[in-house]
């Protein structure tokens, strides 16, 4: 499994401190947080990270 190329959202400041996703795996989404960048992350397949994106769209969450 590649490792993951993680990026910062094209809304945030890059020199601030946020979430970061990596999506160059097959059907999976990284997560971290910015802050601790050797630190755990979380992975989703796409589908979920999918309906995560959605419901946040709609206010749902």
């Amino acid at each position: 499994m590649p490792e993951p190329e993680y990026r910062k959202s094209s809304y945030s400041d890059q020199a601030a401190e946020c979430v970061e996703i990596a999506t160059n795996i097959p059907m999976t989404v990284a997560v971290r947080d910015s802050k601790h960048p050797t630190g755990p992350s979380l992975r989703l397949c796409s589908a979920t990270w999918t309906a995560f994106q959605a419901s946040l769209r709609e206010g749902r969450l």
